[in-house]
């Protein structure tokens, strides 16, 4: 099948959208499939205002009606609802094509974080946005309840995975010279993210945040006693993970939390708020403690089984992921 995605999200970004297109798209190909993803490396474009490293497509509608006449996808993924996502959508209606959607971020409430524009004016856009399609994906099962009593009618399963090969225990130890325990963030540093929630909490031993974003400048002078190594990737990720002695996951906004699988795979338990993501990935006591105060979370984790951790992540696979994705795909004809 010819398979075309458009994405506002897509390289040379780094989040957990790019991450997972990028993985589904090769093993798509891998398996027969001819797939072309349409990002904003491909438009003029513009930096989103706070997040200078993310850009915009300017006025993509053009250009897109030709790309997509180039292509001729027998099936059309909308993964995004920026401008690329928008314009794909009013091509689709105008040709009477069906296409499938992805709810992958919480954009009302990181646009009231940001703005002070109520959520509730954002969710009425995004659901008008995606009830347009033939199914919306979601990746856990509180997420599709949430969107069910928002309104979304559309919704469809598509999990999530991790590349068991590349996380793993015993990858070395990135933190020697740290006092014990580590307590690990890794991700994108950003407002949304409530990183701060973590920095602020009476820890013992070490906290560390590995990754890049626009609040690290302001939590490097707030937090200088913390250790802040910016952005890691291949390798050097990997050992971050295996090397902490509990990851913690601050953000209540986040639809899944890929990085909430890379720890586990590094044989690292998980602790959290009791929210989306967290509730559906951490469903195993002994990998690790959602608690609605952080620090008992953190403490908890500590008496986390690591080899648990690790074969609780086995269970995710990438596989079975875009095996979900294509089932639910809608083609044009």
């Amino acid at each position: 099948m010819r398979i075309l995605i458009v994405s506002d999200a897509w390289f040379p970004q780094v989040n957990g959208v790019v991450r997972t297109l990028s993985v589904v798209a090769d093993k798509l190909r891998a398996m027969g499939d001819t797939v072309e993803v349409i990002g904003p490396d491909r438009f003029r474009s513009m930096p989103t205002p706070g997040y200078a490293e993310i850009r915009l497509a300017i006025a993509p509608k053009r250009k897109l009606a030709r790309l997509v006449a180039e292509f001729r996808p027998e099936i059309i993924h909308i993964a995004t609802e920026g401008p690329l996502g928008w314009a794909m959508r009013a091509l689709c209606r105008r040709n009477h094509w069906p296409f499938t959607t992805a709810f992958h971020t919480r954009f009302p409430e990181y646009l009231e974080a940001r703005t002070g524009i109520p959520a509730d004016w954002s969710w009425r856009v995004m659901r008008r946005f995606h009830e347009a399609g033939e199914g919306t994906f979601a990746a856990t099962a509180s997420l599709r309840q949430e969107l069910t009593r928002r309104g979304f009618t559309k919704l469809r399963p598509w999990t999530r995975g991790v590349d068991l090969d590349k996380f793993r225990p015993g990858e070395g130890d990135a933190w020697a010279g740290l006092p014990r325990p580590i307590f690990l963030y890794a991700g994108r540093v950003a407002i949304e993210k409530n990183i701060e929630a973590f920095l602020a909490l009476d820890l013992p031993g070490s906290k560390v945040v590995v990754g890049d974003g626009p609040a690290l400048e302001g939590l490097k002078q707030k937090f200088p006693q913390v250790t802040f190594t910016g952005y890691r990737e291949n390798g050097a990720l990997a050992r971050s993970y295996a090397g902490a002695d509990v990851f913690v996951f601050p953000s209540r906004t986040d639809t899944f939390g890929l990085v909430l699988l890379e720890a586990l795979a590094s044989g690292t338990p998980v602790a959290a708020f009791p929210v989306t993501g967290p509730i559906d990935v951490v469903t195993d006591a002994r990998v690790g403690a959602l608690n609605e105060d952080l620090r008992t979370a953190c403490l908890k984790a500590l008496d986390c089984d690591r080899t648990a951790c690790r074969e609780h992540a086995e269970a995710w696979s990438w596989d079975a992921c875009v095996a979900q994705f294509r089932a639910a795909l809608v083609p044009i004809n």
